[in-house]
């Protein structure tokens, strides 16, 4: 029946018998009074983490395990209260859990344990003063300077970052993903501009304006000789030399370079 078969007049007794019972014979029964026995050292425990960052009942359930392999371990002829052996046990398993599966980003043990101090102590001086304490009074309260209160503060808001799939705001539907960055429509011509780096240096500047007014600025033939001062039929006969040299230089660099360069420059 648990905690409720221990007797009130004489639990010290009680107590030595069901560890006699359990670390003699590993008695079951006696391991469950046990448990129930010590329970709510368990619940103590995972209350000073509670709100934190995790839900009461899920430390809880932490806080028992650790309590479990606590009994489990515990040697009663070495004459150690179980208490004191059973607190860094319970404690180990609580800050195990947020190390391992709470903190998606893993900050020190010094900054769980502030986290912890600042949350009683936030609770504390609200009701004291009918306000959020600022900085400066949890530090002083804590006894620790404000930029350690601040990192903590700091880590606890940024524990877990932002899931992609979820939306940016209460009220948004579409997913974080699709505001944080666009398929940049350039990225495939990044290799093709590349190569055509790679050997404009065989052109000559006449050239190399040339081409940049046709393809770049996509102006006519007609309007490129205006600009350059010759005609038409010198346009397209400079323009097919510089696209040959540019495919010559193409086919020596790379392989299929000329393939490459007679689809990027048309």
């Amino acid at each position: 029946m648990g905690a409720m078969t221990i007797s009130a007049s004489r639990p010290g007794a009680r107590e030595k018998e069901l560890w006699w019972r359990f670390a003699r014979e590993r008695d079951a029964t006696a391991r469950d009074e046990l448990v129930g026995l010590y329970m709510p050292l368990a619940r103590r425990m995972a209350s000073r983490y509670a709100g934190v960052a995790e839900p009461y009942d899920d430390l809880l359930q932490v806080a028992s395990l650790g309590l479990l392999n606590a009994i489990d371990r515990f040697d009663p002829a070495r004459g150690t209260p179980f208490v004191g052996f059973a607190k860094p046990t319970i404690l180990g398993e609580l800050k195990r859990h947020f190390r391992d599966r709470v903190w998606t980003i893993r900050v020190p043990r010094s900054v769980h344990d502030l986290l912890a101090r600042i949350e009683k102590a936030s609770e504390a001086l609200e009701l004291e003063f009918h306000r959020p304490p600022s900085v400066g009074e949890l530090a002083e309260r804590l006894g620790a300077r404000p930029e350690e209160i601040l990192e903590a503060l700091e880590a606890d808001h940024d524990r877990r970052p932002l899931s992609l799939d979820a939306p940016p705001s209460a009220g948004g539907d579409e997913p974080a993903g699709e505001w944080l960055g666009r398929r940049d429509p350039g990225f495939e011509l990044i290799e093709d501009r590349i190569m055509l780096e790679s050997v404009f240096p065989v052109l000559d500047p006449r050239e190399r304006e040339m081409l940049k007014l046709r393809f770049v600025d996509e102006l006519p033939q007609t309007q490129i000789a205006e600009r350059l001062g010759c005609s038409q039929m010198q346009v397209s006969r400079l323009l097919r030399r510089a696209l040959a040299r540019l495919r010559d230089a193409g086919e020596q660099g790379h392989a299929g370079g000329g393939r490459r360069f007679s689809r990027v420059c048309g």
